[in-house]
């Protein structure tokens, strides 16, 4: 007998699998839930992880994405879709958003239960997406705005409001451009071909009609045509024409010869009639061009990305329940209980020196205080001399902010990641003790080999030179305001089995300086830990060799010209001073912790030869 569950989840998990098989009209559809990224490959349909804790948000995200994914296998007819779809990036990002938008919003109509559990699911993605914050058409996705923009027009239905404000911003142009077009989405919905046509209207409107390509029903109105010229020059030569053939030649030439007659003179007329015309009319006004794109890279204006859709920068507490942390971060304690001595001991070190610096400056002349020896001689002379103390005076540091940013790649497994982890925790606590502001993130990707961007690649007839083509996971562990024993266990999430995957470090650091510079600290400093190269498999594979590391070396060069930040690099057993101007590479992950403290305190320490001093590793800039 079947012992049954005891997690209260999967009772709703049973239940919205079930009513997701009917939605899809796919019986044999495998449904499950995981942490992973939600997709929806052949029979297998993967849905965000619901907890044993079943909150609101979890549950509506969860249905959302459910009826979503539904919605497009009902509704969506994969040959009608490759037919009309475009060849250029952008006009296929576009084609693609409007035609989820079609299917999310016939399904409204249909079932207006869905409306609601969708509108949960767009809300989730854009607040996490941070569409409420953008302030620029250069920070909002074309693409994306296209796409609200058509189900609210498809639903009469108001978006939620992040969603809503990122559409705003490109509503006036889209409206301007393609609003006449747009007018007619609602009659459409129902025919996956006459929307795809129409939304092929709205991309050339929207100026980008030179990445459509040919139109498919042109090119079969083309085959048809010259198929019935192929059919009537057979009947044609079947015909006995011997008797005639002379006649109708001399027939023919002499009509052919009072046509072209005619026909030069009726274009003479009506060229001059176009030239009065064109003397009398004004040049009509060239339509405005469509705004650039904004570059994906503020490091590489020519570094290109196949799609954003798939990235998340996501909090470390989403990506794990609070129980699983609990249960990871006891896990990560009692891996480096033998190592917990050794960095406790550094960072005390580190506050020392911290602290020592903190109270170095006298004031004198006073009335009150510690008696200055350098006065003694007056005050025996003459004991009533005023001014005569002196008074130790704090100084200090300026408002300081650090960001710790980690690489989570799948070659940190094992006791890298466990002591990157736990030198994290203590640096930060320290830091956090002598008033300095801590930031901890880190990055991988949310798939191996390329994740639903390559899908969508391959999807849309695999065009050359794409760009990166994986989905991007920016993981926040600590926001720099968070207090630390709020987030204690957030780092427990660097044990979980498979979150560690691949690394696109360029992204990863121009993501952590961007958020750095956004800080209002006078001083700033963005401490990176890697063990290797960026690699990600499916970028490598179809752009050049070195693409990702040009791309990291170009933000690199950014990020040290502008000197708003001080960026120092710890390579374990990989040669980082290749890229950063100051760093050092450790041969041993156990001297980690040693790197890391006196990097920081050389940057603090007001002695410039304390630079230098490495605890014994190897100095390399």
């Amino acid at each position: 007998m079947m012992k049954p569950s005891d997690n209260p989840a999967d009772p709703f998990k049973k239940a919205l699998a079930d009513v997701t098989r009917t939605l899809a009209d796919a019986p044999e559809l495998t449904v499950t839930f995981s942490v992973d990224p939600p997709g929806n490959v052949g029979e297998t349909m993967r849905l965000p992880q619901v907890s044993r804790r079943m909150s609101r948000d979890e549950v509506l995200l969860a249905r959302g994405t459910a009826d979503a994914f539904a919605l497009r296998r009902r509704h969506h007819d994969d040959a009608t879709y490759a037919r009309y779809t475009p060849q250029g990036p952008m006009a296929r990002d576009l084609y693609e958003a409007m035609e989820h938008a079609r299917c999310e919003a016939l399904g409204a109509r249909d079932m207006p239960g869905t409306l609601s559990n969708i509108d949960a699911k767009i809300a989730h993605e854009a607040e996490r997406k941070g569409y409420g914050q953008v302030r620029d058409q250069s920070e909002a996705p074309l693409s994306v705005a296209a796409g609200y923009l058509v189900r609210e027009l498809g639903t009469r239905h108001p978006l939620p409001a992040a969603a809503a404000h990122m559409t705003n911003l490109w509503r006036p142009f889209i409206e301007e451009q393609a609003g006449g077009t747009l007018e007619g989405i609602a009659d459409a919905l129902a025919d996956q071909a006459a929307f795809a046509r129409l939304a092929r209207r709205v991309i050339a409107d929207l100026g980008y009609g030179e990445e459509l390509g040919d139109d498919p029903d042109k090119q079969d109105d083309e085959a048809d045509e010259n198929a019935e010229q192929d059919e009537e020059a057979g009947d044609n030569q079947s015909r006995d024409q011997s008797d005639d053939e002379s006649e109708a030649s001399a027939e023919r030439s002499q009509e052919d010869q009072q046509d072209a007659t005619q026909t030069t003179v009726s274009m003479d007329d009506m060229a001059d009639a176009e030239m009065s015309e064109e003397a009398e009319l004004p040049e009509p006004e060239a339509p405005p061009e469509p705004p650039a794109p904004a570059p994906h890279s503020a490091a590489d204006p020519n570094y290109k990305v196949f799609a954003t859709e798939f990235d998340e920068e996501i909090k470390a507490e989403e990506l794990a329940d609070p129980v699983e942390l609990e249960r990871l971060r006891a896990y990560l304690d009692q891996q480096l209980e033998p190592l917990k001595g050794a960095v406790s001991r550094l960072a005390n070190k580190l506050q020392r020196r911290l602290q020592a610096q903190q109270n170095r400056a006298w004031e004198f002349d006073l009335e009150e205080g510690t008696l200055d020896a350098g006065r003694l001689a007056r005050v025996v002379a003459n004991p009533t001399t005023p001014l005569s103390f002196k008074i130790e005076k704090d100084t200090e540091f300026r408002d300081t902010c650090v960001t710790l940013l980690l690489d989570n790649s799948g070659s940190m497994r094992g006791r890298p990641i466990s002591i990157a982890a736990i030198c994290a925790d203590v640096l930060a606590r320290t830091l956090e003790r002598c008033q300095v502001k801590v930031e901890i993130l880190g990055f991988t990707t949310r798939a191996w080999k390329g994740g639903q961007s390559r899908e969508r690649w391959l999807n849309g007839g695999r065009p050359q030179q794409p760009g990166r083509l994986n989905d991007l996971r920016h993981i926040i562990y600590k926001a720099a305001d968070a207090p630390w024993r709020r987030v204690r266990n957030n780092l427990g999430l660097m044990m979980k089995e498979g979150l560690l995957k691949e690394n696109i470090d360029g992204e990863a650091l121009e993501w952590a300086h961007r958020r750095l510079v956004g800080r209002h600290e006078a001083r700033k400093i963005l401490m990176v830990i890697s063990d290797g190269a960026p690699v990600d498999d499916s970028t490598l594979s179809v752009n050049a060799a070195n693409y990702l590391e040009k791309h990291l070396r170009d933000v690199i060069f950014m990020v040290e010209k502008r000197k708003s930040v001080e960026l120092i690099a710890i390579g374990i057993g990989h040669d980082v001073t290749r890229y950063y101007q100051r760093a050092v590479t450790i041969t041993d992950v156990e001297q980690l912790a040693g790197a890391m403290t006196e990097q920081l305190a050389s940057l603090f320490d007001s002695d410039p030869r304390a630079r230098a001093r490495l605890l014994g590793i190897k100095k390399v800039s």
